[in-house]
């Protein structure tokens, strides 16, 4: 996979750059249930209230519904149909076939292809595609779709590019490295999926211009120092001056970076071994 980048033909296009989609396949038919209609929000809570600003707009989105468990899949090989695009998601996903007839859409490992078979178990090979107990995989080998909870679903490392490093396994605990830099104690019957996520290069994408941003949903978003005094705390003065305090500030006066924002005291405080890279 590779970055596609164009001639510059307009300002836009002179830094534009897109994900090279020539490696996907073409689009495999899956079931209709697996297809889905997502309802846009627009930052707004259950009360009609903007919880996250700039948000609104944007394309519409068939969402795929994707399978983080295969808890009910155990020991049933499956086969690899499709890699293909996937809306609203920074990887790429496949469709899979079951030898009991069922088909899923799964997160995509980087180098499965299609034809290739792969297994969910308590314990199998480790093999890319496979999803097993992380008590079960060799120490040093790359996971993704973790599940934090045994008999949950997988909810660390999905995204394009990422994984996770098994360290170490020890008093019904896998040790494992997490793409922020943070250690973390996981029950060893968690399950996880060996290999790393696709679309690895989707990093180095570069957008390029605001139309492209409008299409993903995001709206414009001002300084706060191009504000007045009494819209943000950053705004007043005449001509381009800086923020004039120690730190930089919200709309309502908090503190805007380098704040911590987790509980001290959460429960789940345990199992961290050592926090993330700031």
């Amino acid at each position: 996979m590779a970055v596609k980048v164009y001639k510059p033909t307009s300002n836009g296009r002179r830094i534009h750059s897109v994900t090279d989609y020539s490696v996907l396949s073409e689009r495999a038919k899956a079931p209709k249930r697996l297809l889905l209609s997502k309802a846009k929000n627009a930052g707004r809570n259950f009360s009609g209230k903007i919880t996250v600003r700039h948000r609104g707009g944007g394309f519409k989105k068939i969402i795929r519904a994707v399978d983080n468990s295969r808890a009910d899949k155990l020991d049933i090989p499956a086969k690899i149909l499709s890699v293909e695009y996937a809306p609203g998601r920074s990887s790429f996903i496949s469709l899979v076939s079951y030898k009991d007839g069922e088909k899923r859409y799964i997160i995509a490992p980087h180098g499965l292809k299609i034809g290739d078979t792969i297994i969910a178990s308590k314990r199998a090979d480790a093999k890319i595609g496979n999803r097993m107990q992380i008590g079960a995989v060799p120490v040093g080998t790359t996971v993704h779709d973790i599940e934090l909870i045994p008999g949950g679903r997988g909810t660390i490392a999905r995204s394009a590019g990422s994984y996770a490093i098994l360290q170490a396994v020890e008093g019904g605990y896998a040790l494992l490295k997490l793409p922020s830099g943070e250690i973390r104690r996981v029950p060893e019957n968690s399950m996880a999926t060996v290999g790393q996520v696709s679309n690895i290069d989707w990093e180095n994408v570069r957008i390029g211009k605001a139309g492209r941003v409008r299409l993903m949903g995001w709206r414009p978003t001002v300084r706060g120092k191009a504000m007045n005094p009494v819209d943000h705390p950053h705004g007043g003065g005449e001509g381009h001056n800086p923020i004039g305090m120690k730190y930089p500030k919200t709309p309502w006066g908090k503190h805007a970076l380098g704040v911590k924002t987790r509980n001290k005291k959460k429960a789940s405080n345990k199992f961290i071994v050592k926090r993330r890279i700031k």
